[in-house]
């Protein structure tokens, strides 16, 4: 298994040596917080595009995320400098922007069947979006690979129908399991406290840094 954070092991494990014409990058950071996001979303990226370059590739379909329009966070910093990197290489790109998968509904399956509410910030209702599934993020990506109207282009994309709100997504998911709607409600200034504190003492105590980070990660979302 290779290391996407080493140029020598993407040549020697990813690549093998071996020709390629095209490159779909789908790596995202696990946390978010700073150092996973550069060290993952820009700079692994980058190492992938040097050894795909190495491998013969000409064209790459990169897998971003519709949430670098509004960059805010590490994460969107690092992506959108890729982005960058690779409208620069000279090869042939598609970037897809897409919008969230429905993970934060199905995070939530198992707790709903359990008999528990459906958590959401605020009153469920202070966002919505338009969730894509797996199956059809991966048939546009694969798509990107012939269409030459989706080549050198930013692509924002999201799931078909209107935008739903975190609200409206429980209560499918309620409707799915023949159950009664039932919410928790977590305010945001839980997380805009925990940012107040955090952020400060993560001056002195790095761990700390990490886990205010996280917090604005879920205010982005939340808000």
């Amino acid at each position: 298994m290779g290391d996407v954070g080493e140029a020598a092991s993407l040549l020697r494990d990813g690549f093998c040596g071996e020709h390629f014409d095209v490159l779909v990058p789908c790596l995202a950071s696990r946390t978010g917080t700073p150092k996973d996001a550069w060290a993952i979303d820009h700079q692994a990226h980058v190492l992938a595009l040097a050894a795909a370059k190495n491998a013969g590739v000409t064209q790459v379909v990169l897998l971003s995320a519709i949430c670098v329009q509004k960059p805010l966070l590490a994460f969107q910093q690092a992506k959108l400098a890729f982005e960058k990197t690779l409208i620069e290489s000279g090869l042939t790109y598609s970037i897809v922007r897409a919008t969230a998968f429905f993970k934060s509904l199905s995070g939530q399956f198992e707790r709903v069947k359990a008999g528990k509410p459906f958590l959401v910030f605020g009153d469920g209702t202070l966002t919505a979006c338009k969730p894509i599934s797996d199956d059809d993020l991966g048939d546009y990506l694969a798509g990107c690979i012939d269409d030459s109207l989706r080549h050198n282009r930013v692509l924002p994309i999201g799931g078909p129908g209107e935008a739903i709100t975190p609200r409206e997504q429980g209560e499918r998911l309620f409707a799915l399991l023949g159950k009664p709607p039932r919410f928790k409600q977590v305010p945001v200034a839980l997380l805009d406290t925990i940012i107040a504190v955090l952020g400060p003492l993560g001056r002195v105590l790095p761990p700390l840094a990490e886990k205010a980070a996280l917090a604005r990660i879920g205010r982005y979302y939340a808000t």
